[in-house]
């Protein structure tokens, strides 16, 4: 099961790269056997290109390293804050996608302009507030965590699969960790269009009410019929 752990580990941190998701080192991903209650997550500060699935490091919810001879990233206390907030998911991505960074940069939350975006996210993308000097200057990456969880009270963390982290960048969650990579590759996507929309028009209204619940309940809930049935 643990090798299974980390090969679902190294397919999503691989996909970062290749969907265009990642420069250099930035990023990482992480996925959780919630029954053994460790996830698995890319170690820091190693070359995509250089990855195996034996790299991947295993952590427990208490945060100590179970095995991996690497250390893992550096944000596994965020990943970790997560998955202890949010026990229906099954695995986190981050990354610093050009156009969803900068939404995040600028302390912006991306609005709903249209039904691609409804596909994946109820409402506009949410953004944090920006975190304190006392927030940074101690467990900043838990701390980063703590932000997201406290932006998404009162929200279902299916209906806003990510956030943008203020002053930094997104993160993306989902049900598996291969989930958490598309959601992650439609948040840059929708980030791009949204831009686009408000240079070509300045004052947009976010999309209407029943259109966008139309799209996003026709995937999402107990009565989605868009693609085909399991089983």
């Amino acid at each position: 099961m643990l090798k299974e752990l980390r090969r679902e580990a190294f397919e999503a941190n691989v996909a970062l790269p290749r969907e265009g998701l990642i420069n250099l080192t930035f990023g990482n991903a992480s996925a959780i056997d919630r029954a053994k209650g460790i996830f698995a997550i890319k170690p820091s500060g190693v070359d995509y290109a250089a990855l195996t699935p034996e790299d991947m490091v295993l952590v427990d919810l208490e945060g100590k390293r179970v095995e991996g001879k690497l250390n893992p990233s550096s944000d596994t206390p965020t990943h970790r804050r997560l998955f202890i907030a949010f026990g229906e998911i099954g695995g986190v991505v981050h990354t610093h996608s050009t156009h969803a960074t900068a939404f995040a940069q600028a302390g912006k939350p991306i609005p709903i302009f249209g039904t691609t975006h409804a596909d994946y996210f109820h409402d506009a993308v949410p953004v944090t507030r920006k975190m304190t000097p006392a927030e940074i200057a101690s467990a900043y990456e838990w701390e980063t965590g703590s932000v997201i969880i406290e932006r998404l009270e009162g929200i279902d963390p299916a209906d806003s699969p990510g956030v943008l982290v203020n002053r930094h960048a997104p993160f993306t969650w989902g049900p598996n960790v291969a989930k958490a990579v598309e959601t992650a590759v439609a948040l840059e996507v929708v980030a791009h269009m949204a831009w686009m929309s408000m240079q070509i028009a300045p004052g947009l209204k976010e999309i209407e009410s029943e259109l966008r619940d139309k799209h996003f309940k026709r995937k999402h809930g107990p009565n989605a019929y868009y693609g085909q049935k399991k089983g």
